[in-house]
């Protein structure tokens, strides 16, 4: 974890940067207790449908977190930060459009990019090395990816595959289209070593040129992709959360 750094107290984001950050969402109960404080009504409503108790703390913890994150770039109180969704769900801030963020969860761990002026998407994946060999790739990865995929020895498939899905999702959660932008209708990179990218886009030959993937340092057992519109940011700084 020596690639993540504590965040310093003033926190400041030129145009062409990008910060990247890595949230634990196992809450102990007085973090928990704090980070709930900050959420809003509509926030606190989904919480309490979640099923099970494991997911609800995870939720409150990483959307407290969030709160946390966007408070200290914008220098106001957690609990004042309003959101906006887009028709498909995707939020924003209500009141700062140039603040660009994403946030993703799976596991132990939050992921949260934040950005100016410019979309982002995020993911983070555990590591289920059986889902590689089952027919999900076929599903929804591109013949390109597929073919790729299987080309490689059984003993990497698991670490492709899992590139190759949170940098689809994190280039779905960027456009900002759920699932009306289809997974097979584009190529990412995913054999081991190759510089992550965007390779070609299907509806529009023009859009890849467009947007930038990044490889981002995960815990073990985890696989973190960031995708950002326009040029690969000149500085990613990677700050870790207290628990």
């Amino acid at each position: 974890m020596s690639e993540w750094t504590v965040p310093p107290a003033q926190l400041r984001l030129a145009p062409d940067e990008l910060s990247a950050w890595l949230i634990p969402i196992d809450a102990p109960p007085h973090r928990l207790r704090d980070l709930a404080e900050t959420l809003s009504p509509d926030e606190q409503r989904r919480a309490a449908r979640f099923h099970f108790e494991r997911d609800r703390i995870r939720f409150m913890a990483a959307r407290g977190a969030l709160r946390g994150i966007l408070g200290a770039y914008l220098r106001r109180p957690p609990a004042e930060i309003v959101f906006a969704y887009s028709p498909h769900g995707k939020p924003s801030l209500a009141d700062e459009p140039s603040l660009s963020f994403n946030i993703s969860h799976s596991g132990d761990w939050a992921l949260c990019a934040v950005a100016l002026n410019r979309r982002i998407g995020v993911d983070i994946e555990s590591i289920q090395p059986e889902l590689a060999g089952q027919s999900i790739a076929e599903r929804f990865f591109s013949p390109r990816e597929v073919a790729e995929l299987r080309a490689l020895p059984s003993a990497e498939q698991s670490a492709a595959f899992f590139r190759c899905w949170t940098r689809k999702e994190a280039f779905v959660k960027a456009r900002g289209e759920g699932l009306s932008l289809p997974l097979d209708r584009f190529d990412v990179s995913l054999r081991p070593g190759a510089p992550p990218a965007l390779l070609s886009t299907l509806d529009d030959p023009r859009e890849a040129d467009r947007w930038s993937i990044l490889a981002l340092p995960a815990p073990p057992g985890y696989v973190a992709s960031a995708v950002v519109e326009g040029p690969s940011p000149s500085r990613v700084f990677r700050f870790i959360q207290s628990p």
